[in-house]
């Protein structure tokens, strides 16, 4: 029993499994467009949420947080299904391939055997798709790969019911319906918008741009404060979520630059066109960081190299992307209008009118002085 379905590799496994599952439904996007619609990009350092015992940094919105805003800006109905017994969930999954469709589930990576060895982990919201089974194994699409692949029913059933943080508890979903004419101007429009509210305007010292100079802040201080150790440990984890955890590389910024230079055709703006350029040299700097902070680990290199040039110039470079793409958004008449015209960014935070120029955004963001974007 084998559905056709056409498998994509992706660098990222909930983006990759909506795109292909989308695909064959009829509505042929990339996995960075899926990316970009559903807000995908973000930032946060949480000091006080721990994973492994170390402070979580987060360059994703949360898991299924893209998923769920895709597909309700599409119009599409996706249908989810979780179970307390493993025997139900394996008889539903093996009922809808039956009836020819392609089941997504959510899953522990580190309990899929045809995961080498070597690169499993304990991680509970891995995503990948069912789409067939032959001799007691399942016929898998998993993002991660280059080719389908076959996982044993035990194996696929215990990775369905991992234990530990987030457990997926069987949860599989699939798509029951696809809109002919999806309205995909407006979700591109939707989807930057809210980036850009949550990077500039989220509340408090550890989420969007002001995370990222809260990070870089912090930083420089580990060493000093917590012994070489435990701050490369830390390090090591902001590495690790950054460029191993299906990021694309440079913490998701590559997928969104790609996701703004196809919006910029949809939308026939070259100024999208040169934002998406930005977002590329933005993506340059973290992985920069990252091989600083490999040095570092490995006693190379000073943490204040990290802190006072890398993570400061992300942050200003990021802040200049997200102004621009809330301009855009202006020119397109899309984004809601908060009663302060074209006034710069400080005055909004304040809730007054600019008493400068209105035909420009302005920031005196460390990064960013001197410039101005269009409005």
């Amino acid at each position: 029993m084998e559905i056709p379905f056409n498998h994509r590799q992706s660098a990222h496994c909930e983006t990759g499994v909506l795109a292909n599952l989308l695909g064959h439904h009829g509505l042929n996007i990339s996995e960075s467009m899926v990316f970009g619609i559903g807000s995908g990009l973000f930032f946060g350092y949480f000091p006080f949420i721990r994973i492994n015992r170390l402070p979580l940094t987060a360059y994703r919105v949360r898991t299924g947080g893209i998923m769920k805003r895709a597909v309700k800006r599409l119009g599409v109905s996706l249908a989810w299904e979780k179970f307390r017994s493993p025997e139900k969930a394996m008889t539903v999954l093996d009922r809808k391939l039956l009836d020819a469709v392609p089941v997504g589930c959510r899953t522990g990576a580190y309990w899929l055997s045809y995961f080498p060895r070597r690169y499993r982990f304990h991680f509970n919201m891995h995503n990948l798709v069912v789409f067939g089974k032959q001799n007691g194994s399942y016929l898998i699409s998993d993002p991660v790969f280059p080719e389908p692949v076959y996982c044993p029913h035990d194996d696929l059933m215990k990775a369905r019911f991992a234990r530990g943080p987030m457990p997926p508890k069987g949860r599989m979903y699939y798509v029951t319906h696809v809109p002919s004419h999806p309205d995909l101007t407006g979700a591109v429009r939707q989807g930057i918008k809210e980036v850009c509210r949550t990077m500039l305007k989220a509340p408090g010292p550890f989420l969007g741009v002001k995370g990222i100079r809260y990070l870089a802040k912090n930083v420089e201080t580990w060493p000093q404060k917590m012994g070489a150790r435990e701050a490369s440990l830390r390090l090591g984890q902001v590495i690790r979520m950054q460029e191993e955890i299906g990021t694309g590389g440079g913490g998701f910024r590559f997928i969104y630059a790609a996701f703004l230079q196809e919006a910029a055709g949809l939308l026939n703006d070259d100024h999208l066109q040169r934002l998406s350029d930005r977002m590329t040299e933005v993506g340059d700097l973290w992985p920069a960081f990252a091989l600083v902070g490999s040095r570092i680990c490995t006693q190379l290199a000073d943490a204040r190299e990290l802190g006072q040039h890398l993570l400061v110039d992300a942050a200003g470079k990021e802040g200049v992307v997200r102004i621009g793409a809330h301009v855009v958004e202006r020119q397109h008449g899309d984004a809601a209008d908060d009663g302060f015209g074209g006034c710069c960014i400080r005055c909004r935070r304040r809730r007054r009118t600019c008493r400068g120029s209105r035909g420009a955004l302005r920031t005196s963001s460390p990064g960013m002085r001197g410039r101005s974007q269009p409005s």
